[in-house]
């Protein structure tokens, strides 16, 4: 139960930081994408903002480790690699990014304000995640 809470904590703090950084909306979103035309740089001040509380996390996770805690391997390393599928994968969501504006996180809290547009973005996505699955299982 208590790691429910922190869970559910978690998924709050993180819709609540999307919301006031202006992720959710998919104007913003394409304002930023849009390098060409009329640019909005503010979300790279969110993104660099990430890395920075990231880089700080990952320090006070490693800062009271021994050496030989630092030499061993993460517990998927052996898992992850670098393929066709991943590049791929990239490629697509980068894709659907640009094009619609959302993103997955974003488009899930979006649900509750309503939209028409979340609605069917999200459908879309579970609809991809269903092909694939049927694609990935022959």
């Amino acid at each position: 139960m208590k790691d429910t809470v922190y869970l559910f904590a978690y998924g709050l703090l993180f819709g609540l930081g999307l919301i006031v950084a202006g992720m959710s909306n998919p104007a913003k979103v394409l304002a930023f994408l849009d390098v060409t035309g009329d640019w909005d740089p503010s979300l790279a001040l969110v993104m660099a903002s990430a890395l920075l509380v990231l880089g700080g996390a990952r320090y006070l996770m490693h800062r009271n480790n021994d050496e030989a805690d630092r030499e061993q391997q993460p517990l998927l390393a052996s898992q992850v690699g670098v393929d066709v599928r991943l590049i791929g994968g990239a490629a697509i969501f980068g894709i659907g990014w640009g094009l619609s504006g959302f993103c997955p996180g974003p488009a899930l809290l979006g649900l509750g304000a309503g939209v028409l547009d979340n609605y069917v973005f999200v459908a879309a996505m579970f609809a991809g995640f269903a092909l694939f699955r049927l694609l990935h299982q022959r």
